[in-house]
């Protein structure tokens, strides 16, 4: 990640500190300050000083989807829209960041669009399908046939990704099915030693713990679809996503999940359920399950997701910088 450019570390902590920053970013003469997020040490600090003397860009992912009314809402809104007072330009990484931006008080033009991205190429695979050939490998190691359908949870075992909410759908589902649907758990967390509990003597329950990043391309092939049934709060966006469509596996995600609106598209490359509702999020799967095959193909997946690249996100900075005299 830090090849093919110039770069250096200055630390913001301290008063002293950023004034370091703030000399070495002079004698850079950007012709922009793009400044990720207000919240690091020295980062509101440094949208403060630049303006007007900068361009001062901004990169953030938050959404609205965790609001609640009242009083405290509305007291970090005020402060929010003091806080971009500050920025001439935010990119924004899909529709409900979007949304945001404009809620706290940034105007249209201020905004131009910097899709959240994965290395779309590192996930497809390559032309001999191995990431595929070592899934199948996997899946059989697991008790899983060619023909069973598998669903497959990647990331923290935490209450804000509520795997336990996929655990009881797919129990729901064996419950009321002759063949029940695999569940594969990937990952590790405070939840883990509670879903091994209640997984006991569950054969098409599959834990495989956590897997290194540059597993994940195979990883995401176990599963014949990709669940992330988040409750939040601070699920802003979720990558994961990308990296399963990526994959060429389609996904079923709960509605808040930030990028829901712009990534799962029904009955083509995933499905929506509200937040909490295991009935719901059951159907989904088998619904998907029942349409496998005929909806969600590989194309119409890869094809939407090429959309949100490092190449498009990169092509935005360009184009703003060119419109800078």
């Amino acid at each position: 990640m830090l090849e093919g450019y110039a770069f250096e570390f200055t630390p913001a902590d301290t008063k002293a500190h950023l004034q370091l920053l703030i000399r070495s970013i002079e004698a850079y003469d950007p012709q922009a300050v793009l400044v990720f997020g207000w919240n690091p040490p020295g980062h509101l600090r440094l949208m403060r000083y630049f303006k007007g003397k900068r361009p001062v860009w901004f990169r953030g992912d938050s959404t609205l989807l965790d609001e609640q009314p009242g009083w405290r809402t509305m007291a970090r809104r005020l402060f929010l829209k003091w806080v971009y007072r500050y920025v001439d330009k935010a990119f924004y990484v899909g529709s409900a960041n979007r949304h945001y931006f404009l809620k706290h008080g940034l105007q249209e033009a201020q905004l131009a669009f910097a899709p959240h991205a994965i290395d779309n190429v590192r996930f497809a695979g390559n032309d001999q399908q191995q990431e595929e050939v070592q899934a199948r490998a996997w899946r059989q190691k697991l008790g899983i046939a060619a023909d069973d359908f598998a669903v497959l949870f990647a990331g923290k075992l935490e209450a804000k990704k509520a795997p336990q909410l996929l655990m009881e759908a797919i129990i729901g589902i064996a419950e009321t099915q002759k063949n029940p649907v695999h569940l594969v758990l990937g990952g590790s967390g405070e939840l883990e030693e509670r879903l091994r509990e209640r997984a006991q003597g569950l054969t098409y329950v599959h834990f495989i713990g956590f897997q290194n990043q540059s597993q994940m391309p195979v990883v995401y092939r176990l599963g014949d679809v990709f669940c992330l049934p988040s409750n939040g709060p601070g699920e802003t966006w979720g990558l994961a996503v990308n990296e399963a469509l990526a994959s060429g596996r389609p996904v079923v995600v709960s509605d808040r999940v930030g990028c829901q609106v712009d990534l799962v598209i029904p009955q083509k490359t995933g499905e929506v359920f509200p937040a909490g509702n295991a009935d719901a999020l059951k159907e989904k799967i088998l619904w998907m399950k029942k349409h496998s095959g005929k909806a969600y193909t590989t194309s119409d997946l890869k094809a939407h997701i090429e959309a949100w690249s490092f190449q498009e996100q990169a092509k935005a900075y360009e184009q703003e910088l060119g419109k800078i005299p």
